[in-house]
């Protein structure tokens, strides 16, 4: 249900809109002092907002500007009634993000269709900003992909390299007899390609499959 918030000092005013919009089932929270509905709006978040202009200890615009700087009622529509047609206080609310005035005194159409037309204006905002938050968090996704990509093909780069440089290693001491001149030879290759053995070891997989295949490299990488 749509929850609006009337804030409205004069009593028969602030009943009579409570019960239009009440007979047309939205949800009506009223007060007759900006202060408390400021801190209404903030604990209820309504989904527009009907202010007055002059009131006593807050006016309408003080209620308008505090509303603005409260992360739940930023972008809640606002609707200013007022006595006055004063174009300087009509451009006043505007500047400080007022969506709409009536001038008192409106009629039914005339506050039902200023509400039709702000909500469904929220709505458009509201679906256009979801649509723009899908396909950022989709960029996101995409931007996370293309990054872990890069790492793997670097990675693999890497191991293509290590693998390169310690397979030379080894094909140049499967050609030593089996004894000390042979195990004093991968050691040597242990301590010549020390980050390398590292690199292969931090791809357990990897080296599993090759160990169980050759086992002069299981050799060398054993610590």
């Amino acid at each position: 249900m749509t929850k609006i918030l009337v804030i409205e000092d004069e009593l028969f005013v602030r009943e009579n809109i409570v019960d239009l919009l009440e007979a047309e089932d939205f949800e009506v929270f009223s007060t007759e002092n900006g202060i408390l509905g400021i801190l209404w709006a903030q604990e209820n978040e309504p989904d527009l907002v009907i202010c007055d202009v002059m009131m006593p200890e807050i006016n309408g615009h003080d209620v308008l500007a505090e509303m603005r700087e409260l992360p739940e009622t930023t972008l809640t529509p606002f609707i200013f009634l007022t006595a006055m047609a004063d174009k300087g206080d009509i451009r006043q609310g505007m500047d400080l993000g007022a969506d709409d005035y009536l001038t008192k005194p409106f009629t039914r159409d005339e506050l039902l269709n200023a509400i039709s037309t702000r909500l469904l204006k929220q709505a458009t905002l509201m679906k256009e900003y979801n649509e723009e938050y899908q396909r950022a968090k989709a960029l996101e996704q995409k931007v996370k992909q293309l990054e872990q990509l890069q790492i793997k093909e670097k990675l693999s780069k890497e191991y293509q390299q290590a693998l390169l440089k310690i397979d030379t290693a080894i094909n140049l001491i499967n050609k030593i007899q089996p004894g000390e001149k042979r195990d004093r030879n991968i050691k040597i290759v242990q301590e010549t390609y020390t980050n390398e053995i590292t690199l292969l070891k931090q791809a357990p997989s990897l080296v599993s499959q090759i160990c169980s295949q050759n086992l002069v490299l299981s050799s060398i990488l054993q610590d």
